[in-house]
Order: structure tokens, then sequence, then C-alpha cells
């Protein structure tokens, strides 16, 4: 199928590996040009090798902020020119108890994984209105509807990155620009695999034993396994298509069915 983004240029934030490293992939494999992001020289530097490994004749640039320093941001929106996609990916996660969280971390997530999302979308958004085209995707999470007891933190944040892209769907009427927000479920993101590798070695088992250990204690998945980040990057791959033009302010489901109510 094409999806028609040989044309388009995005930007995937936190793009060096994981989700967005997987949706990047996909968006050059479709023909887009695309610029990546992560937080180091090394990081995006070691991207763009493998993209243009797995992609021959990709057109991919990368940009070096780390969004938990808005100075940093700024500097990456100088640099950042239109863009017709913007996939705001980038986020911070881990385990911690609620009274184990200071008022620092709190504010670095909240940095992190919504101002992220304000600071790009507000730079984008009023060029995509003018011109008529664009789309914004937000890479969510199960855990903003359903917030987990050992991650508020990380579940707060991906719940307000659903109400800022609602509310800045209600923004784009009557035009050809869309938000919309995936919400994703258990997925063996790089993140991820380093969590269960760190639990793993704490109570003495294999990073393998582990991952079927969290997946079987989760009851309510009908995929009964990690969902890949490819297929969290397929969903995110129409969303930023012209095809998906009738999909506006959703919040769209790739849980591998932990969600049990309808969203």
């Amino acid at each position: 199928m094409d999806l028609r983004l040989h044309d388009k240029t995005a930007f995937v934030s936190g793009s060096t590996r994981g989700i967005g490293f997987a949706i990047a992939r996909a968006l050059l494999a479709e023909g887009a040009t695309v610029v990546v992001n992560g937080r180091s020289e090394a990081s995006v530097g070691a991207a763009l090798r493998q993209l243009r490994a797995e992609v021959p004749g990709a057109h991919v640039s990368g940009l070096v902020a780390d969004f938990s320093d808005p100075a940093q941001v700024e500097q990456l929106l100088v640099s950042l020119g239109d863009v017709d996609i913007l996939v705001n990916n980038v986020g911070l996660f881990g385990l911690a108890g609620f009274e184990d969280i200071n008022d620092a971390e709190w504010q670095r997530y909240f940095d992190v994984n919504v101002m992220s999302g304000v600071r790009l979308s507000r730079h984008v958004l009023g060029g995509m209105l003018t011109r008529g085209w664009g789309r914004i995707v937000f890479i969510s999470s199960e855990s903003g509807v359903n917030v987990p007891a050992d991650m508020v933190h990380y579940g707060l944040t991906k719940a307000a990155m659903l109400a800022l892209s609602n509310g800045l769907a209600k923004l784009t009427r009557g035009t050809d620009v869309t938000v919309n927000t995936i919400l994703g479920g258990p997925t063996y993101s790089d993140g991820v695999a380093d969590t269960v590798a760190r639990i793993a070695e704490a109570q003495a088992v294999t990073a393998d034993e582990m991952k079927q250990a969290i997946i079987g204690a989760n009851r309510t998945t009908l995929l009964e396994r990690f969902i890949e980040p490819s297929e969290i990057a397929s969903l995110a791959l129409y969303l930023a298509s012209p095809l998906s033009s009738a999909t506006n302010g959703a919040a769209v489901r790739a849980d591998g069915g932990v969600l049990t109510t309808i969203v």
C-alpha cells in the first residue's frame, strides 16, 4: 500500500532507539524524509548509521537535544525547519513508589514527557495550518488511562499527553491537519528491556524469565506477550499518512488488549 509519504518531512523526538527508532525507520521505508533526535551526538550518530544501513537511500538527518533541558530544546527548535509530520515520542519511563518521587523528579518527568510535546507542537502547528496539511501523533500509553500504582508519575504524564492532544485537535477544525494519540500497551522497547534486566538481576532470574513473569501477571492482556516497537510504528505510520484523514482527536489503542473498557 502506498501511504503517500514520499513528499513529507517528519520529526520524531526520542528516536535513536525503541519505539521512536522503529517509527523513524517505518517512515523512511515509505519514502519520507526524517529528522531523528537523541540526547547525545553519539546516540544520534549511531542511529543515523543504522537507519542508512537498513533503509538504503534514506533521507535522514539528526538533531541533538535533551528534552529535560529547556535551553537545548530551544536550540533544537531554532534548527528545526518546517515539518509535515511531528511524532511526539520522547519520554521517561521507570518504576518508583509514590512516596519516593521528589519534586525534582516529578518536574523532570513533566518536562520530558509533557512539555516536549507542548514545545514541539507549538513550534510546528501554525505552519501546518498555514500550509493546509499536517500530522501530529503523540505516543502515549494505556498507563495514562489505567495508572499503575508503581508508576503514578509516569501515568500522570501520559494522561496529560492525552489531554494535550485532545485540545490541540480542536484547533484544527475544518483543515487537513490532524492530531491523534496512540495508547500503547506493554512494549518491549529498549527502556523496558533495561528495566526488566535490572529487576531480573535483583531477583536472580534470567531476563526472559522475568519478561514472561511480567506478562503472565498481567491477566488482562489478550496478546499474552510484549508488543514489539514495530507494531506501534505500524499504527503511527498510518496516522502520519494522508490515508488517516478522517481520524482526528482520537486516542487509538495499540495495547494488545490490556485496556478492557472502551476509551
